[in-house]
């Protein structure tokens, strides 16, 4: 197809139908044969399906009391969500925008403590070692 957007070549439409013609009947043929040459797969298909269905009837029947789904429980403490600061007028002013300010107290529990880790100090590695 990429052949046929060139401009600086002539474009041959008789030969163009005939590969068409040419993909078309061997597409056609495929499918006649397919059902002869590999139909045993659409059977066997069918029989995964059955089993499949029976295995989810006998796991739902067996699922214990402990697993089954509960209704989610309400939070003790209702969240409070103030109303958010005006969008800043330019793009860079957006990142953070929301979480910035101390008012909205985004953080559920408290301000996240993670520390400082380096790949080469649990490694052994000296820090000089990848530049």
């Amino acid at each position: 197809m990429a052949d046929s957007q060139r401009t600086s070549e002539p474009i041959n439409f008789v030969h163009q139908d005939e590969i068409w013609k040419a993909h078309v009947k061997v597409e056609k043929d495929s499918a006649e044969v397919w059902p002869n040459k590999w139909g045993f797969l659409t059977e066997t298909y069918k029989e995964y399906e059955r089993e499949s269905v029976k295995l989810k009837e006998t796991v739902r029947m067996k699922l214990p009391h402990h697993l089954a789904a509960r209704p989610p429980t309400p939070p003790e403490k209702p969240i409070q969500v103030s109303p958010s600061p005006a969008v800043p007028q330019t793009t860079q002013a957006l990142i953070g925008w929301r979480s910035g300010p101390s008012d909205f107290q985004l953080e559920k529990y408290c301000t996240v403590h993670h520390g400082r880790r380096s790949f080469l100090k649990e490694l052994g590695w000296p820090f000089d070692s990848c530049n």
